[in-house]
């Protein structure tokens, strides 16, 4: 059987005897059925893995003990940040869980001219949070870690204003393959519309920025297929992929 990998927002230390949030509880006992000594795998985003051992197993009360922290997550020889136009519903989700599978360090929200979504107040705030949690769950289960940024979602011409260092600009259109380009430093900013794609003018306010056009290949790939295939080529070129 499988040991369960749960994150908690929570301190961890060698030892110590916590009493779980009732999300992760309800889940353990409710969902797993699991007894008390059942063994399960904690982590705060702090880069450990901490083995523990349910101590108490009830409806209202899940407590754990803590044992010693096994070896750090290495950190990633390429930072890739992607800023990936909001689409509808389960296509963003989709982009967002395999992403940080594949390694992706940052994630920007943009809404742009293309966004079939627009949300603002207590509905963006929802959303946010929805979204946290498919990192969280992506994180659970391909065993990473460190837990990557999810920045606040903004407009796209807002983004940009501020957005220092340029990147590539994934299109169908320009001229010049990824595997083309020479091996980047030691951060990556991959920027990719909704469906649709970013609008013309969008394209050239992005290259005016220093963001240089790349194709992946003779094919218009869907908005939550785009960045999955190019973050795994960038991984496989000057990543982690393979390691």
């Amino acid at each position: 059987m499988r040991i369960p990998r749960v994150y908690v927002d929570l301190p961890l230390e060698p030892g110590a005897a916590l009493e779980l949030p009732s999300a992760q509880a309800r889940h353990l006992t409710q969902v797993l059925r699991l007894p008390p000594d059942a063994p399960l795998v904690l982590f705060n985003g702090d880069g450990a893995d901490y083995p523990a051992q349910i101590t108490r197993a009830e409806r209202g009360a899940t407590r754990v003990r803590v044992g010693t922290p096994g070896a750090p997550e290495p950190i990633a020889p390429l930072d890739i940040h992607l800023a990936l136009g909001v689409s509808k519903g389960e296509r963003m989700d989709y982009a967002l869980q395999k992403s940080v599978e594949l390694g992706v360090g940052r994630i920007t929200p943009l809404f742009t001219e293309r966004s079939q979504v627009q949300l603002s107040g207590p509905r963006l705030e929802r959303r946010l949070d929805h979204w946290r949690g498919i990192l969280i769950g992506a994180c659970e289960q391909s065993g990473r870690r460190r837990l990557p940024q999810l920045a606040t979602a903004t407009t796209f011409s807002d983004w940009l204003s501020t957005h220092a260092g340029g990147g590539l600009l994934l299109d169908p259109e320009a001229d010049r393959p990824l595997t083309a380009l020479p091996a980047p430093g030691a951060r990556i900013t991959l920027l990719i519309g909704p469906e649709g794609g970013l609008s013309p003018r969008e394209r050239a306010s992005a290259r005016a920025r220093g963001f240089e056009g790349v194709r992946l290949g003779p094919r218009i790939l869907r908005t939550e297929t785009a960045p999955l295939a190019a973050i795994a080529v960038i991984q496989a070129l000057w990543g982690d992929l393979g390691d």
